[in-house]
């Protein structure tokens, strides 16, 4: 594991938001089920990416990546039934069923933590529907036939079982519907899918909780550019908020993302104390425990997916966040974070961070540490979701040494 120096230092500078990793998986998804030659610009190789090009491929597909686009071209039939997934859970979980669909049987394989995780949705699906498998510390293997029909999905969890549905049951005979028990969260990541399988000439009808999906489609998705990532700019404006002047250009304002949220909710932490509720925009829960340990502290309720991420992220960035004399108060489905004093803050020296192998900490950690100065253990991490963070950061004047 690999660490960093991290010097107190302001940041300062104008920059490009990265592509959405959000859409970059779907996008690439729906042009390789297109079944022809389909351009996507706008791509950033990031680890979970070259885990949904490896599934591709791993499905028959042809990949050419050149100067930030990928060419896909879609294949009939897999190559072979190995899928690696890294650690990418959007990759596993909007896979399975599209395997299921096109092949029949699959190995998905990744590490560890990818699979502790869990798939608990398909496991329901696979009992309902008479689909064997077999699940291991860091694979999964599946056999059998999806079958169109109705499919009741917790709204609680994850919306990637919803994607992976939407990406699969419009290629079957009959026509389908998914009902999403509430509470309906991440309710954004939905539309996000939506709107690249309406892109690509899908049908699909969402009205409350229910989504009405006719079988027999073809997908036909054009050439395509991936708009900026509203999640990880939201890491770099965050330096605004610290003494900073950064301007992030390449958002789109009428963006789908539900992280398009987070200059509402950096404005009301600077503000005061106040109450957040996360359940649309839990992956900027990091950025904003930080923002309020360094502010005035903050509520933050519907809190309980952090802990299933890449990291158990209530209790890990609290472990961080304590080191600079920030507390918390942590129940089932809530946190609330109480605040440092700003004294404290100006006379910290001698913290070493640890990023916990997460992406999102790794990025919230590197500014709060820029504050006054402090080691990063594990930085690499950010190439999951940000290969060129650190490169982003040192442009806009963060003092960074990495050897």
């Amino acid at each position: 594991m690999s660490s960093c120096h991290i010097s107190k230092s302001i940041a300062r500078g104008v920059v490009v938001a990265p592509p959405s990793k959000s859409y970059a998986h779907r996008i690439l998804l729906a042009a390789f089920l297109s079944g022809k030659s389909t351009t996507i610009s706008n791509i950033e190789l990031s680890n979970d990416i070259a885990a949904t090009i490896n599934c591709i491929k791993a499905l028959g597909g042809e990949v050419s990546l050149s100067d930030r686009s990928a060419t896909i071209l879609g294949r009939e039939s897999a190559k072979a039934n190995v899928f690696p997934c890294g650690e990418s859970g959007s990759t596993l979980r909007f896979f399975i069923p599209v395997a299921l669909a096109k092949v029949g049987a699959a190995r998905f394989c990744g590490t560890a933590k990818l699979f502790s995780r869990g798939i608990g949705e398909y496991e329901k699906i696979f009992a309902a529907q008479g689909i064997s498998y077999s699940l291991g510390p860091d694979f999964l293997e599946v056999k059998g036939e999806l079958k169109s029909g109705t499919y009741r999905i917790s709204g609680a969890t994850s919306s990637q079982y919803v994607t992976g549905l939407l990406f699969s049951l419009p290629l079957l005979g009959g026509s389908s519907e998914i009902i999403i028990e509430p509470p309906v969260q991440s309710r954004p990541y939905i539309l996000i899918t939506l709107d690249v399988l309406h892109s690509a000439g899908i049908k699909a009808y969402f009205e409350d909780n229910r989504i009405n999906i006719p079988g027999g489609q073809s997908f036909d998705l054009p050439d395509s550019t991936v708009e900026g990532d509203w999640s990880n700019a939201a890491f770099l404006d965050f330096y605004n908020h610290i003494g900073g002047d950064v301007t992030v250009t390449g958002l789109n304002n009428d963006s789908l993302q539900g992280d398009r949220v987070y200059r509402q909710l950096f404005d009301r932490l600077e503000n005061g104390w106040c109450q957040i509720d996360i359940a649309d925009c839990i992956d900027l829960g990091p950025v904003l425990f930080t923002m309020a340990a360094i502010k005035h502290g903050a509520l933050f309720t519907n809190t309980a997916r952090l802990r299933i991420k890449e990291s158990d992220r209530i209790a890990d960035i609290i472990a961080e966040l304590e080191k600079v004399g920030a507390g918390a108060v942590v129940n089932d489905n809530t946190v609330e974070i109480l605040p440092v004093k700003p004294a404290q803050i100006a006379g910290l020296s001698g913290i070493t961070f640890d990023c916990h192998n997460d992406h999102r900490l790794a990025m919230s950690l590197t500014a709060l540490a820029s504050m006054f100065g402090a080691d990063l253990c594990g930085y690499e991490c950010v190439a999951k979701s940000f290969p060129g963070f650190f490169e982003v950061v040192k442009h806009l004047n963060i003092d960074v040494n990495n050897g």
